[in-house]
């Protein structure tokens, strides 16, 4: 989190999960970021971060880990679609540089 402060970056994560159960999440895995609920998926559909995955050969609909990066514009200037957690942090500390 230093990194991406001392960028003045602000960090939040998205999951279609209720508020109630993201706090929980929080608090029990000490993020120290915080999480905006999308149950509708309206924020995820749209930037690719919901879709079609596949487990054990069945396919269901659910968050495809990815990130984002937002100028002060609101300009997406660095997309990451199907990245893992670890990946996508190195990643974007390196985009910040």
């Amino acid at each position: 989190m230093e990194s991406f402060e001392s960028a003045d970056a602000v960090v939040y994560g998205i999951s279609p999960d209720k508020p109630g159960k993201l706090k929980k999440w929080k608090a029990k895995k000490s993020f120290q970021y915080d999480f905006l609920s999308d149950p509708d998926h309206q924020l995820l559909a749209p930037l690719g971060g919901w879709g079609e995955k596949s487990m054990f050969g069945k396919k269901y609909m659910g968050v495809i880990r990815s990130h984002w990066i937002f100028d002060e514009t609101g300009t997406a200037i660095d997309v990451q679609i199907k990245v893992s957690p670890n990946v996508s942090a190195q990643r974007a500390k390196d985009f910040l540089g």
